[in-house]
């Protein structure tokens, strides 16, 4: 058991700005070619997630991304950009990692696969007893899977069966907040609370129900007036109105992210998630913590629930967990949800090919050690206020609204009109996010994200390994770009 584990036991279609290929730099014939050729290639075979195809059909072009060193990505035309979003809230210690490179050639030549169906191998074996030093309270249990709608999907399938196993049949519903995502597998997409992500794949999975999320910026809206303290008290208090009117003995769980990714970075009230874990104990509800973004140092801490002070019924996690360098998620459970699984022929029917892969289990070992080694926790806690700092000077530009998040996981949500808070219509924020920011970020050398599934917002999320200095540079960026924006409005 880890030292930090014995202190322990006493967080619509995606805008991120790389729509259209920065202006290119001069290549040679050779270069030009090989650049034509794949993006020949890739306009007749590449589905790409999350995007729109009508690009491609025109002729546009894609970016394509060569190369990862530090906090930088690299192009096919030798531009050089910020990875301000970690690739997709992953990247924790960094591109280009040697040592997470080796681990994955080693473990791959030793062996490359076997699967954990009723057998096991020392790598899986080993991280299950790092994840479960690291994780609070008796989470002691770790279910591998290779991503993390795969581990929302694990989450929501153990509790029904679960509460089947301990003879209370009927619960099998699961609450989830207004425009959270929570992943797109069938079951996962019931928890997702964005409308325009699902009604295309309805019928959905039946069981899903949501309630407000704790965006204290738009509060009024929902109709609360009060602090913000008052705020998370009432946000909370929506999730038992929830548990009543559907009933105590059909609710399984409630699922949330520590600080929710979608809508724009909502960090949680003081003492919303105490009276959220009092609630789920009086009902005999399940607290999942989906930590998919939010684990593995993006708050500064292992597990994001440690600090917000509450242990969850089950953690689900991935991306950071190995950096990126191999595919890896994991759900952690809570020793009474494991133990109706310990007797005759129970069994969880459930699994995947690919998780715990041997290899991804290295990568993730060896990312562990160098979190711990060089003290990125402690870099994330004692830098995130400068972080902040440098973001909220945004806050003189008429179009930034409100500088939101924790650790390094921030959102700046982007208004019509600062007085009145007033946000942009469909139409607007299709020309603001789609028609000018995603490519202006990404040509001023900041790969980020600009979102539209809530109120328009751009989303920051670099690797854990940034300072200060990088700090001025986003900013700067930022600053140059949304001053743009606002005077085209």
């Amino acid at each position: 058991m880890t030292l930090l584990k014995k202190k322990q036991k006493k967080q619509k279609s995606d805008a991120t700005a790389h729509h259209t290929a920065a202006a290119p730099a001069a290549l040679s014939g050779a270069e030009a070619l090989a650049e034509a050729e794949l993006q020949r290639k890739a306009k007749d075979h590449l589905w790409m997630h999350f995007a729109r195809q009508s690009g491609m059909a025109a002729g546009e072009g894609v970016p394509i991304i060569v190369r990862g060193e530090g906090h930088h990505i690299y192009d096919s035309h030798g531009r050089k950009y910020i990875d301000g979003l970690s690739g997709l809230f992953v990247v924790q210690v960094g591109h280009g990692r040697e040592r997470l490179a080796e681990a994955a050639r080693k473990q791959a030549e030793e062996l490359a696969f076997f699967p954990l169906w009723s057998y096991a191998h020392p790598k899986a074996i080993e991280l299950a007893d790092r994840l479960a030093d690291y994780a609070p309270g008796d989470l002691n249990r770790v279910f591998f899977t290779t991503g993390g709608g795969e581990a929302v999907e694990s989450a929501w399938k153990l509790a029904k069966q679960y509460w089947k196993l301990v003879g209370k049949p009927m619960k099998h519903k699961v609450i989830s907040r207004a425009v959270a995502y929570h992943g797109t597998p069938q079951g996962a997409l019931a928890i997702t609370g964005i409308p325009g992500m699902k009604e295309m794949f309805e019928p959905l999975t039946p069981g899903g129900f949501r309630v407000p999320n704790t965006n204290y910026y738009r509060a009024e809206e929902m109709g609360f007036h009060g602090s913000l303290e008052e705020f998370g008290q009432w946000a909370a208090n929506r999730i038992e109105e929830m548990i009543l009117f559907e009933g105590p003995d059909t609710v399984a769980a409630v699922f949330l992210e520590p600080v929710q990714n979608s809508g724009g970075c909502f960090p949680p009230p003081p003492g919303y998630f105490q009276r959220v874990r009092e609630i789920c104990d009086q009902y005999d509800v399940l607290l999942v913590s989906d930590e998919v973004i939010c684990a593995y140092g993006r708050l500064g801490e292992m597990f994001a629930c440690t600090a917000f002070d509450y242990v969850p019924d089950i953690i689900t996690s991935a991306k950071g967990l190995t950096s990126g360098y191999s595919p890896l998620g994991a759900m952690i459970v809570r020793e009474k949800l494991y133990e109706p699984f310990t007797h005759g022929q129970t069994a969880f029917y459930h699994g995947y090919t690919f998780a715990g892969h041997p290899v991804s289990a290295a990568v993730a070992l060896e990312n562990l050690d160098i979190m711990e080694e060089e003290g990125i926790l402690e870099h994330v806690r004692e830098n995130s206020p400068k972080f902040r700092a440098a973001l909220e000077r945004l806050k003189d530009l008429p179009i930034v609204g409100d500088v939101r998040g924790e650790g390094y996981f921030f959102g700046i949500e982007l208004v019509k009109n600062k007085e009145t808070k007033e946000t942009f219509s469909e139409d607007e924020a299709e020309r603001l996010l789609r028609g000018f920011l995603s490519k202006a970020l990404f040509e001023a050398g900041l790969y980020c994200r600009a979102d539209d599934r809530g109120d328009p917002v751009i989303q920051l999320a670099p690797p854990l390994t940034i300072g200060p200095a990088e700090f001025d540079e986003i900013e700067g960026i930022l600053r140059s770009v949304l001053t743009e924006a606002s005077n085209r409005l």
